[in-house]
């Protein structure tokens, strides 16, 4: 990764950071809840989804300050989906970005009501965000909640996360592997991607080609995810290496091997950047963007 790549996830993750706890409700919340909350939200991690949110404003020429709240929101729905994933009743994970996972420390009621909390909050925030906002129209707004809506719900990240449950301890096909990468990882990337073009008023033509760019990247970062189970290091990773296997989980090297693996991975980045060279963002920063799902080591 370019020194000129990590400084600009940096500077962008410290921006979005700076606005998490700002965010969120604060009176009348009980203390141990809120401390649950923020003990997730503000772990760390990547913040790839609040950054392909500005990353995708700043393309279309558009201020990334008018991307913030929305930015914000949906680090609290990703943070909100990891809770709940490390859950024991679902991955039974003791470890989330190099720290306990909030089950272990808060306790499983505590951890299921952080992350309801979580969820909730990320939509009424955009709402309070975006109301009488003088550069977004109310229609757009309301577009970018029932995008978002869709995505994360069951018909998106939650039904992917129950596929993935269903498939473990079976031989799963291609198909159904791709369906809970799609949804599972790719749906909240392209609701980031949908909903930054809305606030840019972007035309239909960009909207499908960053929904191609989402898609891609989306299938392409759960790919690298399989093979980092298997090739990388716990250390790095924040979380314990081996799990999918130790959980009978399907993935793509299990299914078609390391090496084809590698390969989709590859041609995957190829689609998402040649979608953004089709509407002119082929020199944008959300091509260096893809590079870094298949470059990145945790």
């Amino acid at each position: 990764m370019s020194q000129s790549l990590a400084a600009y996830l940096r500077d962008k993750a410290n921006l979005v950071e700076q606005h998490l706890l700002p965010a969120l409700e604060r009176e009348e919340v009980p203390v141990q809840l809120y401390e649950s909350m923020t003990y997730s939200l503000m772990a760390g991690g990547k913040r790839l989804r609040p950054i392909l949110v500005l990353a995708t404003l700043e393309s279309l020429d558009v201020p990334i300050e008018r991307g913030i709240p929305y930015a914000v929101a949906l680090e609290m729905i990703h943070t909100y989906s990891l809770i709940h994933d490390d859950l024991p009743a679902m991955d039974d994970d003791d470890l989330r970005r190099g720290k306990p996972t909030n089950h272990k420390v808060f306790g499983e009621a505590t951890a299921i009501l952080a992350g309801d909390a979580l969820l909730t909050r990320a939509f009424g925030s955009i709402a309070e965000a975006y109301l009488n906002h003088p550069e977004v129209k109310p229609e757009n707004v309301l577009r970018m909640i029932a995008e978002l809506g869709r995505r994360c719900g069951a018909a998106g990240m939650v039904g992917g996360q129950i596929a993935d449950m269903e498939g473990e301890g079976r031989q799963l096909q291609l198909e159904e592997l791709e369906y809970i990468h799609r949804h599972k990882t790719a749906d909240l990337l392209m609701a980031a991607l949908r909903g930054a073009a809305y606030l840019a008023e972007a035309p239909p033509h960009m909207l499908d080609a960053l929904t191609r760019y989402g898609l891609c990247i989306g299938l392409a970062f759960q790919i690298q995810d399989d093979i980092l189970d298997v090739e990388g290091d716990t250390a790095l990773l924040g979380k314990t290496a081996g799990s999918d296997q130790s959980r009978q989980k399907a993935t793509y090297p299990a299914l078609i091997g390391m090496e084809a693996s590698k390969a989709k991975l590859n041609q995957l980045i190829y689609e998402a950047k040649q979608a953004l060279t089709a509407v002119g963002l082929g020199d944008s920063i959300l091509a260096p963007l893809a590079d870094f799902i298949i470059q990145r080591r945790h």
